[in-house]
This record gives structure tokens, sequence and C-alpha cells, in this order.
């Protein structure tokens, strides 16, 4: 078993190994092209949100600056966009769906390391070897969903459709579908009806309209 395997199921691996930080190195460098790159670049920066990532949907605007991890672990679909400074260590698969929004900062961290001071420092691995080892957890964020300014996802997460995420929360738990949630640790505060629509908001619709 490889040490990537070892990853996706959800056991120890040694993040230090010369495969895993080969993957790692690209992403990184990649990242850094990107981030370094003006809005208008739209070809450059397509090009290399091909090669960073596991699966790009259509219509994708990533503001930047960026930082994957593996990026290729990273599948995002359609109609998705994320302001400033969005951070992905995606050790384990992280899965975004379409029409999905981030704010700016949002971090999005899969592995999870010991909580025992010695065991933090080193454990033996498969092989018997004292290694720097841990493990990670996916992320699946569904379709339609709105992840506010300054939220932290945590790794073994699933948000379902059409969720609200509040503003600095930190999302350590299941969100399910149609709901709005945030704090730290984020909790669902209520689902969301049809009363949240922009038609009863006037003063704010103004001029413009819901499509029915």
């Amino acid at each position: 078993m490889t040490e990537e395997e070892r990853i996706f199921d959800g056991i120890l691996f040694s993040p230090g190994h010369p495969d895993l930080k080969s993957i790692k190195l690209r992403s990184h460098n990649l990242s850094s092209q990107y981030s370094r790159t003006f809005e208008d670049q739209t070809e450059e920066r397509e090009a290399l949100l091909m090669q960073i990532l596991g699966r790009k949907g259509e219509r994708c605007f990533i503001q930047g600056p960026i930082f994957f991890h593996y990026g290729v672990h990273t599948e995002i679909g359609n109609h998705f966009f994320a302001n400033y400074n969005l951070t992905v260590q995606d050790d384990a698969k992280v899965t975004i769906g379409d029409h999905v929004s981030f704010g700016p900062n949002v971090t999005i961290v899969t592995p999870v390391h010991p909580f025992i001071a010695s065991e933090r420092r080193q454990m033996l691995d498969q092989n018997g070897e004292p290694k720097s080892l841990c493990y990670a957890k996916p992320v699946t964020i569904g379709n339609d969903v709105w992840i506010s300014a300054n939220v932290t996802v945590c790794g073994g997460v699933t948000i379902g459709d059409g969720c609200v995420i509040g503003a600095g929360s930190v999302v350590t738990q299941d969100i399910p579908e149609g709901s709005f949630a945030a704090g730290v640790p984020c909790r669902v505060i209520r689902p969301i009806t049809e009363s949240d629509s922009m038609r009863y908001k006037p003063e704010v619709l103004a001029d413009c309209s819901v499509i029915e």
C-alpha cells in the first residue's frame, strides 16, 4: 500500500514520505505561480488550475492568492467562486459541488495530528521505523453552498446542499442541507425557508426582482 493509499484509507501515513513530498511540492509551486498572476490573465490562470486540481468544472473563478497542499486531491464543480486567500489542505479528498461560493480567507483542513505530544513527535510506522505520522479525513461540500468570510472547515465534515455558513465559523461536524449554521464550533441556527427570499426585503430588493 502506498502512502497516498493510506491517506485515502483514513489510517496513519508519513507526510514526509518522498512520494507525498513530490506531489505537495508540485502543488505548492503551481499555487505560488497562480498567486503571482493578475486577475485578467484568464488563460494562464485556467491552465494553472487545470494542473493543480484533480477536477475543475466550468466557469470557476478563484480570486487568489491560493494555497493547495496536494491539489490533485481536490475536485470542484461548475460555477465555483472563491474570494481572496483560499487555503485547501487536501491531504484527504476535498469535494466541492456546483454553484458554491466562498468568502475571503476560507480554509479547509483535512489532516489530523495526535493529541499526545510524544505521539505527535514520532511513532513507529508500518515498517517499525520512527516517523512523524498523522491521518486525514475527507471534506464534502454540496451544491449551492455559501461559505462566508474567515470560515474553517475541518476534516470529516459534510456540508449539505443549500447551506449558508456564517462568517468566522469553525465547522467541526456535518451540517444538514438547507441550514443556516454559524459559530465556534459551528452549529445549526435554523433552517433556510421561503421566508428568507429577497422578495420579503423590498427595501433591499429596490427595483430588482426575483426570478420566478
